[in-house]
C-alpha cells in the first residue's frame, strides 16, 4: 500500500525537518518546501493527500498559497501551522477552505491525529458521487462545495460538503450515525456528536424551500436523506 503523500510548507528550516521527520516516522510521504514561491510548484509536481502550511513565509504568504492550492484542486485538504493567533487570521484561514488551523506551539500527536481524522473523512466517502449531482430542485458541486437552485446559491464549510456528500451517498436509506462521525469527525465522542445535530440543522435550512427534499433523523439509528422524485 502506497503512502499518503503530505506537502509541508515551512520556512523555519530545523522546525521543518523535525516536523517531516516525526510525520515520515508515522508513515506518511512528505515533501518540505521552505520559499512560499516554490510550494505551488511543488503543489502541481504530483498528487498530495493533503497540505500543511505555514502563513507567515518568504515571497509569497500560506493564504495565497491555500487560495491557489483550492482552486486547482478544490478537494484537497490544507491544515494551517502558524504562530498568528488572531481571531481575523483564524476567521482568514477558514473562509478561503482549511480544514484546520492550529497555533504554534502544537502537540505533535494532536497534528497526526487531525491530519488522520482529516484523510479518513476524504477517503471514506468519495466513491459514489459525481462532481454535480442533483437534490431536489438544487444542483450539488461537490468539488467547489457549491448548493444552487434557479434564485439561491450556498457555499458549503468543507464539514456541511462532507455531511452532504455522506447523506447522498444513502439517498433514501439511513446514514448510519457512528459511522459518519468516525468518517468525517474522525471520532464518535459526545461532542462530535453535538456538532453533527447543527450540521444537519444548518444543512435543513439549506433546503427549506423545496418540499421535496427532507433530512429526517431515525432515532438510534442516524438520518436519511429523503428526496421525493
Amino acid at each position: 500500500m502506497s503512502k499518503e503523500k503530505l506537502l509541508l510548507v515551512e520556512d523555519d528550516v530545523n522546525f521543518g525537518f523535525v516536523l517531516k521527520s516525526y510525520l515520515e516516522m508515522n508513515d506518511f510521504y512528505v515533501t518540505l518546501i521552505t520559499d512560499g514561491k516554490d510550494a505551488v510548484n511543488a503543489f502541481l509536481s504530483r498528487e498530495y493527500n493533503l497540505c500543511i502550511l505555514d502563513v507567515m513565509l518568504p515571497n509569497v504568504d500560506g493564504f495565497t498559497i491555500a487560495k491557489e492550492i483550492k482552486r486547482i484542486s478544490p478537494s484537497c485538504p490544507v491544515i494551517f501551522l502558524t504562530a498568528r493567533s488572531l481571531k481575523e487570521d483564524i476567521m482568514e484561514g477558514f473562509r478561503i477552505g482549511a480544514d484546520d488551523y492550529l497555533t504554534k506551539p502544537f502537540e505533535s500527536d494532536v497534528l497526526l491525529m487531525k491530519i488522520r481524522a482529516i484523510l479518513r473523512r476524504n477517503s471514506g466517502i468519495q466513491p459514489g458521487i459525481s462532481d454535480v449531482v442533483t437534490i431536489g430542485k438544487y444542483k450539488f458541486n461537490t468539488k467547489i462545495r457549491s448548493l444552487t437552485s434557479a434564485d439561491e446559491e450556498y457555499r458549503l464549510t468543507p464539514r456541511e460538503a462532507d455531511l452532504l456528500k455522506a447523506l447522498y451517498i444513502n439517498k433514501n436509506n439511513v446514514l448510519d450515525r457512528n459511522e459518519a462521525l468516525k468518517k468525517i469527525w474522525g471520532d464518535d465522542n459526545y461532542f462530535n456528536a453535538r456538532s453533527m445535530d447543527v450540521y444537519i440543522t444548518k444543512l435543513r435550512k439549506y433546503f427549506k424551500n423545496d418540499e421535496s427534499v427532507q433530512i429526517d433523523n431515525i432515532h438510534g439509528s442516524g438520518f436519511i436523506l429523503v428526496v421525493k422524485e
